[in-house]
């Protein structure tokens, strides 16, 4: 399936539309794909809350029709969880105050729009986690009714108990005990309902969970009987919650011999075979209950990732049965170098791990180090010849703020992969620490030198996605993508690397670099017969560079393409913002008999309105349109609506994400054009879509 951010859906109460306007194309500018409604009155703000879900709400504090103070005092009363954002043109201390007096999230002066965005995506991630939080706690009640469920049904004697009484018992307790009614064993304390000799044993085991020396206890005792009767069982005793109060949950099972076997069998799933550590199941697990102790707790523990250096000429050197010697001997000494209580497992052919918690990071370090030293000053011996191991140590910390732990282990992993590539004379040998800022994102230089670095290291490519006709005609269209190899060797689009706010000879040498390669790729495809044609996405810098339309009317001269063979598309945003510019650059593509596209249509406050200053050919509408038809009838009618308008002013629509078969009948009778989207087929390296099974 196609990932892409959800819209964020944006309330704004400003008095311009210019302004309003202006906040949408920032947060679109920003990565955010968003969608608008300006308020206009408190009539119109309360219908909106009322009929709508929305995200984030944006408000200039100057006199208009819907104060400032009632748009915020309707948010409470409603009950509504919309984040809301005061821009004031002046900041003002005592006037921020009163805002998160009545409910507001933030105030930002309107002239900081890069302090906005960072405000905005705070208060959107922050309302992600509330929502998410309230889903959970959803699921959190229905997982515990499900619970109370399976402990009435439950064929286990199962009972709760607070300070030494019953608080709770399923009726398999009750029967095993001989009561009739959980009122009655409700007045009996716990030690009643053991036999003399195991009163003693009892309490200890309470003593246990009251010192948190062990969650978990298992005992054979003897129980007694309402009719005074006594029968062996064995006792599991852990701790639990019961209505959110902390208790012990215990279970009474008749005495067998297969708890011992069970105990085993649970050892061995849990354990490396060749090594006799912990396996990577086990490992990952831990790691995960570690992340959410640290979370709980506010500890802080780490985490060492220990890669084998030079493994591939070693297993060639000594066969896979000297490796198999090797790695036994290599966790021997690892379990002599670690302490008894931290959790040490093999995770692969050549890579250890090591955790523990609590734990400061630089005593892992510290730990490493000895570790690093102890291998390499080590003879190891494979059939009488010795031979001599080093490792790359990769540490990350586990903290509160960790990710899951699949993310948090390549966070070790990939420290160590550094540390591999720095030491190339030695591939490693030594111990290096996740740094976090180095993963943020890039500073505007750094992130420059990346992307020049990959346009010279050619590590760039393009992908190409069909865009579909949908009235039956056979045309051959494709979107291209640009995609650059980050530092983790995974695709990315380099735009995302570039600064809010320029450099622009950058991305105006990324967009140049594409259109080049697209137009080589597409004239030798052409050659092969096929009528194809390419959409190509152009930034806000090269709307601007005046210098484009010569280079290009060059360009398809030396390729021998026509021009009718590119659609440049422009977002709507840029078309908006820039409408003088937007007009000239469209007037000059046609000049070359190009075409030209927007994209993204349909978010903006009035969308229509650069289309009467812009000559176009395509209009392709925003993704959050097609997101919604699934589920919502209305949404179906404005898209109906807003194809018809384009089909009146003479524009080609198309419909992009489409992700399944269900919607399709719904955009032929809306009349759309086009349709693209992960269901037809998703990005590739090569133009190979059959457009005639279409």
């Amino acid at each position: 399936m196609q990932k892409k951010a959800s819209t964020v859906h944006m309330l704004i109460l400003d008095p311009s539309l210019n302004d309003a306007e202006n906040l949408i194309s920032l947060l679109r500018n920003s990565g955010r794909a968003t969608r608008a409604h300006r308020i206009t009155s408190e009539e119109d703000l309360e219908e909106a809350l009322k009929n709508g879900n929305w995200d984030i709400m944006l408000a200039r504090d100057t006199e208009q029709e819907c104060p400032v103070d009632a748009a915020l005092a309707m948010l409470r009363r409603l009950g509504k969880d919309i984040p809301f954002i005061l821009l004031t043109d002046d900041y003002n201390a005592a006037r921020a105050t009163a805002v998160l007096k009545a409910g507001g999230q933030d105030t930002v002066p309107y002239s900081e729009q890069a302090l906005l965005v960072l405000v905005v995506n705070r208060e959107l991630t922050d309302l992600d986690e509330r929502r998410r939080r309230r889903l959970l706690e959803s699921h959190l009640r229905e997982a515990e009714q499900r619970c109370q469920r399976l402990l009435e049904s439950s064929k286990d004697a199962i009972a709760y108990v607070i300070e030494g009484m019953h608080v709770y018992a399923n009726e398999s307790y009750l029967e095993f005990l001989g009561y009739d009614d959980i009122d009655e064993l409700m007045c009996i304390p716990v030690l009643d309902t053991l036999g003399s000799q195991s009163q003693d044993d009892y309490r200890q085991l309470i003593k246990g969970f009251a010192d948190q020396s062990s969650e978990r206890m298992s005992q054979k005792v003897t129980a007694r009987r309402s009719d005074g009767r006594e029968l062996t069982a064995n006792m599991q005793a852990s701790l639990a919650t019961f209505d959110g109060e902390r208790c012990t949950q215990i279970v009474l099972q008749p005495e067998h011999n297969g708890a011992e076997l069970e105990k085993k069998l649970m050892q061995i799933s849990n354990q490396d075979l060749l090594t006799g550590l912990y396996n990577r199941s086990f490992f990952m697990a831990s790691l995960a209950e570690a992340i959410t102790q640290a979370g709980a707790s506010n500890e802080s523990g780490s985490l060492a990732y220990i890669s084998l250096d030079n493994f591939a000429p070693l297993k060639r050197d000594v066969g896979i049965t000297g490796v198999d010697f090797l790695l036994r001997d290599l966790a021997t000494l690892l379990r002599e170098q670690v302490g008894a209580d931290m959790t040490l497992a093999r995770l692969s052919d050549d890579s250890f791990a090591l955790l523990y918690l609590p734990y400061s990071e630089n005593d892992m370090v510290n730990l490493a180090q000895g570790i690093c030293t102890a291998i390499e000053g080590s003879l190891f011996d494979v059939d009488g010849r010795s031979v001599q191991l080093t490792v790359s140590i990769g540490v990350a910390g586990v903290t509160e703020n960790s990710p899951k732990a699949e993310e948090l282990m390549a966070r070790a992993h990939r420290a160590s992969v550094e540390l591999k590539k720095q030491n190339e004379q030695t591939h490693g040998n030594g111990v290096r620490v996740h740094n976090a800022a180095e993963h943020r994102m890039l500073n505007d230089n750094t992130a420059i030198d990346c992307i020049n670095r990959a346009l010279d290291n050619d590590q760039f490519r393009l992908l190409f996605q069909p865009v579909i006709n949908l009235r039956g005609e056979s045309e051959e269209h494709y979107e291209v993508y640009v995609r650059m190899l980050d530092d983790k060797g995974e695709d990315i689009s380099p735009y995302n690397f570039l600064p809010p706010i320029g450099p622009t000879d950058t991305a105006v040498k990324i967009d140049r670099w594409v259109f080049l390669q697209a137009i080589k790729k597409l004239a030798a495809h052409r050659v092969k017969g096929q009528n194809t044609r390419l959409f190509l996405n152009v930034t806000t810098e090269t709307l601007h560079d005046k210098t484009f339309t010569p280079w290009l009317s060059v360009a398809l001269k030396a390729a021998r393409l026509p021009g009718d063979t590119l659609i440049f598309q422009l977002r709507e945003c840029d078309a908006n913002n820039f409408t003088k510019q937007a007009k000239d650059f469209a007037k000059t593509l046609h000049q070359l008999h190009c075409k030209v596209s927007i994209t993204q249509f349909g978010c903006t406050l009035n969308p229509f309105h650069a289309l009467n200053h812009i000559d176009t050919d395509y209009i392709k509408i925003d993704s959050s349109f097609t997101e919604e038809l699934q589920n919502d009838h209305d949404a179906r009618e404005r898209l109906k609506e807003m194809v018809q308008s384009l089909q009146s002013a003479g524009k080609l629509s198309i419909v992009p994400l489409v992700e399944s078969a269900g919607i399709l009948a719904t955009l032929w009778q809306a009349g759309v054009n086009y349709i693209q989207g992960y269901y037809l087929q998703p990005p590739t390296p090569e133009m190979t879509y059959d457009f005639s099974d279409n």
